[in-house]
């Protein structure tokens, strides 16, 4: 290892044959696993395949789930201003609210993750969306409209760093762009399905169905999570450990060492019965009971933990100052500022001559959206884990450095906009099929690949601050749409001129926040270098709180 540099974000993909023939390093094929998986029969990372699926599976679940009842509530603006008199602009004002809750509650919650375990903030997630829908169901006002969204966002808080967090507890680092390849894909199925299912709804029984089935499905799902999400909350720490990339990995043979947990099974054991030898006491596996426990208590917690979450939470700000979590903030919140603006043109234009489109219709026009999302996903997940792999081989003798994976990002520059273009000039222009779907496409493309491999690069880049530079990205990306959501009916206006001017602007800001990628490659090793001793400081802190 002595030729890899010592920072976050640079590590060995594959060793070479003279290397291998005498490590202990555990591998998959001739890949380097990171982390380092221990001899612990509690660690998700030695979970059996079909347990690990299941578990990406209910994730996903849930991030599809609160992304879809985060998106839906534009399907019943016609409804709630036909028969309740609520105007558009206090609706948009409802998902500006909707942003705030989304990215500041992911920061409100984050250090229940870590004191309390994974379980419990995806229940309390759940259960705020079941009372945000219920009050949209039983919309009667303005402020109805606009606070129930409240709920409804922090009810995706969730969603926005934990999922992360413990995807990524369960697959390894070479595992991340495919697996947040399906994160995001879950993101899109729901972003872009949500507003299609509701509008059916809408159409067929009415808008407040959008809310009670909602309600339905939340609740039978916290049943579901109830019983079969299995904690994923390990003390890496407090096992014997080894370096690959700066941070502190299991890398010894497996039997030279055994874990303090062990050691106080042992220890325990050979009191009652002196005659086993302590090293011979393996851990015990947890019972079905404890891994669904609601609450698993972190080694260091004190008490109820209510200073430590505190001083957590104001630790977590620190993120902030980290280059990496701007620029994945950035590249994703842009995405969803842009969503505000072509979603509000569908829901305000596609009514109206020459479509004339329904409820049913304007929902529709989300499929070409997903299936860009999807080729999207498959771009910048799996096959950007392919890639990585083969540059690691080819140029840099099996070495990894985060900024390889952004190679991938440089198409969205070019398709993304021009998506833009063609959906806004052909919406401005009266154009019907071909031209603005193919535009949908091409925006769904850049919306699955840039916020795949932006996230991807910063998990690569920090692997141990996964949490908190989700929720760095979290607050980032929200505030970033909150903003543009509240200048997005100002900004395309109601005449041809401004709506076509409008989605231009957009495009032309998508180049250009894609293009930060160009820097971030150029100087995103020198920041990991600067940000060294930060991050080191910055988890010795936070596992010591």
């Amino acid at each position: 290892m002595a030729e890899v540099d010592f920072i976050p974000g640079t590590t060995r993909l594959f060793e070479e044959p003279d290397q291998a023939a005498t490590s202990h390093l555990k591998k998959h094929g001739d890949i380097i696993l990171s982390p380092q998986p221990t001899n612990s029969p509690n660690d998700p990372l030695n979970w059996s395949l079909p347990r690990r699926c299941w578990h990406a599976v209910l994730l996903c679940f849930i991030t599809a789930l609160t992304a879809a009842t985060s998106n839906d509530a534009g399907s019943a603006q016609d409804g709630m201003n036909t028969d309740l008199n609520i105007s558009y602009n206090s609706m948009n004002t409802g998902a500006g609210v909707l942003f705030l809750g989304i990215g500041y509650f992911t920061l409100l919650i984050s250090p229940a993750a870590w004191l309390y375990g994974r379980r419990i903030t995806f229940l309390i997630c759940m259960t705020l969306g079941v009372i945000g829908a219920i009050w949209f169901a039983k919309v009667q006002t303005t402020e109805d409209s606009i606070w129930n969204q409240l709920f409804v966002g922090a009810s995706e808080a969730c969603a926005e760093a934990n999922v992360q967090l413990s995807l990524s507890e369960v697959f390894f680092q070479h595992q991340r762009g495919a697996v947040l390849g399906v994160y995001v894909l879950s993101t899109s199925i729901g972003t872009y399905l949500g507003p299609l299912i509701a509008g059916f709804i809408a159409d067929r029984i009415g808008w407040r169905w959008i809310g009670w089935l909602s309600v339905i499905i939340s609740c039978c799902t916290i049943v579901v999570l109830f019983f079969t999400l299995e904690e994923t909350l390990f003390d890496r720490s407090a096992y014997d450990a080894g370096t690959i990339d700066g941070v502190h990995q299991t890398t010894g043979n497996p039997d030279d060492h055994i874990s303090p947990q062990q050691e106080k099974t042992a220890h325990l054991d050979k009191t009652s019965s002196p005659d086993i030898p302590a090293e011979s006491v393996p851990e015990k596996k947890k019972t079905y009971w404890q891994r669904i426990q609601l609450i698993t208590l972190a080694p260091n917690v004190i008490g109820t933990g209510a200073r430590q979450y505190l001083t957590r939470l104001l630790h977590t700000l620190r993120v902030f100052t980290f280059p990496a979590v701007l620029y994945s903030g950035l590249q994703w919140g842009a995405q969803d500022a842009w969503l505000t603006f072509y979603l509000t043109l569908e829901q305000t234009n596609w009514y109206n001559p020459p479509w004339n489109y329904g409820d049913a219709g304007v929902g529709i026009m989300n499929i070409p959206c997903l299936i860009g999302a999807v080729i999207g996903c498959f771009w910048g997940g799996w096959l950007s884990d392919v890639f990585v792999e083969w540059y690691a081989k080819k140029f840099r003798n099996g070495i990894r450095e985060a900024e390889d994976r952004l190679w991938m990002i440089y198409p969205c520059a070019i398709i993304s906009p021009l998506g833009m273009f063609l959906f806004g000039i052909g919406t401005a222009y009266g154009w019907n099929w071909p031209v603005p779907y193919v535009g949908l496409g091409f925006i769904g493309f850049g919306w699955g690949c840039a916020g795949d491999l932006s996230m991807a690069y910063l998990m690569d880049a920090y692997p141990e601050m996964v949490l908190e530079g989700m929720v760095g990205v979290s607050v980032v990306n929200n505030t970033l749409a909150c903003l543009f959501t509240f200048t997005a009916s100002l900004w395309l206006g109601s005449g041809v001129d401004s709506t076509r001017n409008c989605m231009i602007e957009i495009g032309v800001l998508d180049f250009i926040f894609v293009m930060l990628t160009v820097p971030m490659m150029l100087y995103g090793k020198k920041c990991r270098r600067w940000t060294l001793t930060r991050y080191e400081e910055f988890v010795r802190i936070r596992d010591t709180l």
